[in-house]
């Protein structure tokens, strides 16, 4: 089986409120290590991130933890980043061993063609975050972000994050469409399944002789999708535990 998860965004409210999701998001992956041959994590799963040289956010070690127990039972991860969690530095890579893919991944799993993304920047008329996204995740301006001190960096992180919320909530009615769009081109191009998160509004969607699959988030109600080889499954995460 293979699973898809976004927007999770752990570290948006604060710790005590934040633990329950955090608890479920834990069951979830305890449930789904039975059958898991390969998990995609869809950008967003942390509401912030960024990782130093010797620091990580500590509030996150539950759940790095079990990722690296996923990984020990010999399941495959791969993780798109969003435009939360961008600012990883090495610590996935070389501790976790979980490949950071900064870009949408094109992909044949099981006999179909997946493309998978996160999804933010699909909308052409939104230039300037188009231009913000472009510059903000620059080698460089995170190479200077990360002289800041770890409690100072990881804090500013934490604070933008809830506005970029705010911010992304007002724009939700205007991304629906060229998030949609997009997906179709993509299928239209021959791809079976799109994937993506970010919208923060579940879609199943066949399109001629493909999906496009929106996979929510978990403010609200919690999705996870899963494809078993021949078909796909978006379900709420209470049905699956």
């Amino acid at each position: 089986m293979i699973y898809f998860i976004s927007d999770v965004h752990l570290g948006f409210f604060e710790k005590e409120q934040d633990f329950p999701r955090e608890m479920l998001f834990l069951k979830l992956l305890d449930r789904i290590k039975e059958d898991a041959k390969q998990i995609y994590f869809v950008g967003d799963i942390f509401d912030y991130w960024f990782d130093y040289k010797t620091v990580i956010p500590k509030r996150f070690f539950r759940v790095l933890a079990k990722f690296w127990e996923l990984k020990q039972c010999g399941i495959k991860i791969d993780y798109i980043i969003g435009n939360h969690d961008f600012g990883h530095l090495s610590f996935f890579e070389k501790e976790l061993d979980i490949p950071i893919y900064q870009d949408d991944i094109m992909v044949n799993l099981l006999g179909k063609k997946f493309y998978i993304a996160h999804g933010d920047g699909k909308n052409p008329a939104d230039k300037g975050y188009i231009w913000l996204k472009k510059i903000i995740r620059n080698h460089i301006s995170l190479k200077l972000y990360l002289k800041l001190h770890p409690n100072i960096g990881i804090g500013l992180a934490a604070g933008s994050s809830k506005k970029s919320r705010a911010y992304t909530d007002n724009r939700d009615h205007l991304d629906d469409e060229p998030m949609r769009d997009f997906a179709f081109s993509k299928i239209d191009e021959g791809y079976d399944y799109v994937i993506m998160g970010h919208r923060h509004k579940s879609e199943f969607t066949k399109y001629k002789n493909g999906y496009y699959v929106n996979l929510g988030e978990w403010f609200r109600e919690p999705y996870c999708a899963n494809y078993d080889g021949n078909n796909m499954y978006l379900r709420k995460v209470s049905e699956i535990l």
